[in-house]
């Protein structure tokens, strides 16, 4: 069964969480024009304790984080107004500036070669389209809870460290596709 959605503008609107009693544990922005992108995003995340607001147009994502802050924002490289790596750079200025809160984002690639553009954009994570249920679900895992930091004065004898582990994150689900 489909959370229904309610429309809160022309180019916003919010599909409410299932849970009816209390608020949702996990509030998430999605920010795309592609029907498609968001119902594969909506069938993957969708859970009792899980709600999102959706955005058409990018130019609207800093004012849907100034009204209610999410915990996660899950922006489209591809969006007509305003794509995902703007979006991310604005919000990160408006930080900066101490305009809005820190808003974790996920970013959605087209394909493999615009990693540079999620990177410089400082997007926290990003998966590369096409999207299946399981690497979004674990990216989204991965941004909301990172792991704990590798604590370097307990490093095996063997001479493992962080660096090895550093180096191998662009093949896990949060940070490539």
């Amino acid at each position: 069964m489909t959370s229904p959605v309610s429309t809160r503008s022309a180019d916003c609107s919010s599909a409410p969480s299932r849970a009816t009693d209390n608020l949702p544990d996990v509030h998430i922005l999605v920010a795309t024009d592609a029907d498609f992108v968001l119902d594969e995003i909506l069938a993957a995340l969708s859970g009792p304790d899980t709600s999102f607001t959706v955005c058409r147009n990018g130019r609207d994502v800093a004012g849907v984080i100034e009204a209610r802050t999410p915990d996660l924002a899950i922006l489209d490289l591809q969006i007509g107004s305003m794509g995902g790596m703007a979006v991310t750079m604005a919000l990160r200025l408006d930080e900066s500036a101490g305009r809005l809160p820190h808003v974790p984002v996920l970013m959605l690639l087209d394909r493999r070669a615009d990693l540079h553009l999620a990177k410089r954009s400082a997007a926290d994570g990003w998966v590369v389209k096409p999207l299946d249920a399981l690497t979004l679900q674990l990216a989204v895992d991965r941004i909301l809870h990172p792991p704990a930091p590798v604590d370097e004065s307990a490093a095996d004898s063997d001479g493992a460290d962080g660096a090895d582990r550093e180096d191998s994150t662009e093949e896990e689900p949060a940070t490539a596709g």
